[in-house]
Parts: C-alpha cells; sequence; structure tokens
C-alpha cells in the first residue's frame, strides 16, 4: 500500500495538485483492477488453508495452480485496455486537460504492473495460507523499499509522473520474481525465509475442473465485493471533481492515508483466513471461531491507536502532499475523516477474514453492496444539491465502512459460516 502513497506524495512536491488529481483517476482503474485480483487470491488462501490444515498438501498445490491460469486469463485481457484505452477511460472522469493529462500517462505506464500484482497476491497469500507470512512480508517490504528509492531517483531527474509510475513496474516486478522463486521450491539465502510447502508445480496436470469451480465459487463473491468497494470512487471522484481539483487531490490523500492504515487489516484479514480455515480444516470449528473472535479485537485495538495518531497530527500529514493553504485545508479535513473510516474498516477486514476462511463469501458481498450503494453514494450525491456540500463525501467515507462491518458482524455471530464450510474442507473433515 505504501507504493501509492509515496508515488502520491512525490508527484504532489514535484508537480502539484493537478498531478495528485490525475493519479487520483488513475489509481481509481488501478484499484477496480486489483481488487478482483485480491478476491481471486483470497478464495486461493480459503481453500489452500483448508486443505493444507486436512494434510493435503498436493491438493493445495493443485488450487495455486489454477489460480495462476485464472489470474492470468482475467488479468491480460485488462492490461491491454488500460494500455490502448487510457485517454478515454480517464476523460470519463474529469474534464481538465492537466489532471487528465498526468492520469493518462500514469496508467499506461504501470498498466503492465497490474499482472505482476496478480500474481504476486496469489503467492503471498499461498503462503499465508501455510502459516507463513515472514517470506511474503520480507519481499513485498522490500519491494516498496525499491519503489521508495527508485520512484525518488527518477523524480529528482526531472521524470516527475513518468518517474514514479516506472518506480512501481520496476518494483513490483522484482517482487514477482523473488516470490515466485519460492513458490516454485527454490530456497532463500535470507534467515527465516523458506520454500513454499505448497509450490507451482510446473509439470504434472494443469487443470483440476473441482477444484477450478470450487475456487471460482469461493472467489466471485469476494471479486464482486471488491468491484463494488472500488466500483464507488468513480462516481465518488465525479462528485469530488465538481467540487473542483482541490478536493479531488484531498479526497483521493484522505483516501491513501486510510488505504495505508488498513495495512494492517491486510495481515489481520490474512492471519484470521489461514487460521480459520485451517482449524476448520482439521474439524475445529470451537477453535476457528476463537481465532476469528480475538483477530477481530486485536484489529480493533490496533486501528483505533493508529487511527487516534493520524488524527491528531493530519495538518503535518497533510503537508507531505499539498502545501498551499486552501489545500492543505481541505486535505486535512479528509485525513481525519478517512483516519475514522479505518477503524471501522480494519475491524470489518479481520471479520471478513473469518467469514472467506470458512469459505462463506456472499454476505461480505451484500455488505458491500448494501453500505457502498445503498448509504454512502446517496449520502455524497446529496451535498450536490443541499448546503451540506463537501460534508457529504466526509459521510460517505465514514457510512461507506460503518454498514458493512455492522451487517458482517451478525453474519459471524449468527455461525452460519461454520455450516457453509463443511463444503469445502477434504473429506473426513
Amino acid at each position: 500500500m505504501s507504493k501509492q502513497t509515496v508515488d502520491l506524495a512525490l508527484v504532489g512536491w514535484a508537480v502539484g495538485s493537478a498531478a495528485v488529481a490525475g493519479l487520483a483517476y488513475a489509481y481509481a482503474y488501478w484499484t477496480l483492477a486489483k481488487f478482483v485480483g485480491i478476491g481471486l487470491a483470497g478464495g486461493a488462501v480459503a481453500l489452500v488453508s483448508q486443505n493444507y490444515g486436512g494434510d493435503e498438501t498436493g491438493r493445495a498445490s493443485l488450487v495455486v495452480k489454477q489460480g495462476v491460469w485464472i489470474a492470468l486469463a482475467i488479468v491480460l485481457p485488462v492490461v491491454a485496455v488500460y494500455a490502448l484505452f487510457a485517454e478515454p477511460l480517464i476523460g470519463v472522469l474529469g474534464s481538465e486537460p492537466g489532471p487528465i493529462g498526468h492520469g493518462v500517462t500514469y496508467l499506461v505506464i504501470v498498466a503492465p504492473a497490474l499482472a505482476f500484482e496478480y500474481l504476486n497476491l496469489l503467492m503471498s497469500r499461498t503462503y499465508a495460507g501455510v502459516s507463513d507470512t515472514f517470506t511474503p512480508m520480507v519481499v513485498r517490504a522490500t519491494g516498496g523499499v525499491l519503489n521508495i528509492l527508485l520512484s525518488v531517483a527518477f523524480v529528482v531527474a526531472g521524470m516527475g509522473v513518468v518517474g514514479v509510475a516506472l518506480g512501481t513496474l520496476v518494483s513490483t516486478a522484482v517482487v514477482t520474481v523473488v516470490l515466485g522463486w519460492g513458490v516454485l521450491g527454490g530456497s532463500y539465502p535470507v534467515p527465516g525465509m523458506q520454500a513454499s510447502p505448497v509450490t507451482f508445480e510446473v509439470g504434472g496436470p494443469q487443470i483440476d475442473t473441482e477444484l477450478g469451480r470450487q475456487l471460482l465459487t469461493v472467489s466471485a463473491p469476494l471479486i464482486a465485493r471488491g468491484i463494488g468497494e472500488m466500483a464507488i470512487i468513480f462516481p465518488l471522484l465525479w462528485i469530488a471533481g465538481v467540487f473542483g481539483p482541490v478536493v479531488v487531490a484531498a479526497f483521493e490523500i484522505g483516501r491513501r492515508v486510510r488505504d495505508l492504515l488498513i495495512s494492517f487489516s491486510w495481515g489481520f484479514s490474512t492471519a484470521s483466513s489461514t487460521l480459520v480455515g485451517q482449524e476448520l480444516g482439521g474439524g475445529d470449528e470451537t477453535e476457528a471461531a476463537a481465532y476469528g473472535g480475538a483477530i477481530t479485537r486485536l484489529s480493533l485495538v490496533v486501528h483505533a491507536l493508529a487511527a487516534a495518531v493520524v488524527v491528531l497530527a493530519a495538518p503535518w500529514v497533510a503537508e507531505l502532499f499539498v502545501s498551499r493553504p486552501a489545500e492543505l485545508a481541505q486535505a486535512t479535513v479528509f485525513v481525519r475523516v478517512s483516519a475514522v473510516a479505518a477503524v471501522l474498516l480494519g475491524a470489518n477486514g479481520a471479520i471478513v477474514g473469518a467469514l472467506r476462511g470458512a469459505g462463506d463469501t456472499n454476505w461480505p458481498f451484500v455488505a458491500t453492496v448494501v453500505g457502498q450503494y445503498g448509504v454512502a453514494l446517496p449520502v455524497a450525491a446529496v451535498g450536490l444539491v443541499t448546503p451540506l456540500g463537501v460534508a457529504g463525501l466526509y459521510g460517505a467515507l465514514v457510512l461507506g465502512a460503518g454498514v458493512p462491518i455492522l451487517i458482517n458482524a451478525w453474519r459471524y455471530r449468527s455461525g452460519r459460516w461454520k455450516v457453509v464450510s463443511r463444503e469445502y474442507r477434504p473429506s473426513g473433515h
């Protein structure tokens, strides 16, 4: 998550708010596609963890193979569309030539990085499914540092938006190569980093119809949920654009800070999926429920503490991206609102992780649709025709996070996810 935040800050310093607004438009398309990959990877971690927990390593490896082929079949056409039609796509969201030009440049260059990112997500979740989160952490964190170094170097060289886009492309590709080495069974020279016990086998059967069907069945609601979560950004960006580029930039800065904050949630959510899935795979529903509840409580505490720091430091956080007084004032408010939303999103991520580990992925999708389109979007739209104004966007950020957690928490407390998980467990569990 640091990649986009760093890119945004760098172009804010080097180019200005028009470039920040342009990257906001490009990120909308990037993130929409990325969340499809996250949904597929979420289905993979559910099946890998359950099969690995049930001592079916060979079957878990076949899940990974199905995931790779499905991921490439999805992402390669998306890469082609983004690269070839970037200008009309970005033009849907804005009308000012400055932001549009910057957005088109960024999207064209980073489009190929989506293919690498899909594989990175799948391989990271494969490691998580076997309880090794250290190896992907080292690789992806190193990739984040590499992105910062490259982007800074390119921007200092005067490359601006092109530079930060190239930094993202190169660093994402490097992560794919290094993670791929471990998933293919290669060992690492770094202490603590290991080859994955669930590997991608180059030989052997390439397609398993039953596992492929299960993977798509579990992943489809997660993919739909991801699309639902991120497609909302298009009308929200359009609404922000009505208030001008400064509001678009501030809105995107708030979202970047929020997404960086909920990076904690990626860890808690993945841990919840892994541990809940493994316990269910072994037939222990009581222990699975204990893990899900404990991780959710921990996630809530961590996000609340982190958000409190950001709320207090919001003016200084905003200064990392913009410098003019009007821009700072607007960005500061969005940073604070987004920090509050991050607490709700963080706790919700852990609950969704538990449901995902059980294969119960329909309810998180329903929760997203209700929260984002039934509540958040109407609140934001009201700001266009009432004195509520920009505050409608503040309400959309908070309510879009608050409503889904209420629905998902109700589903988790019902215990129905345990019954759903029985459809996907290895035989005998």
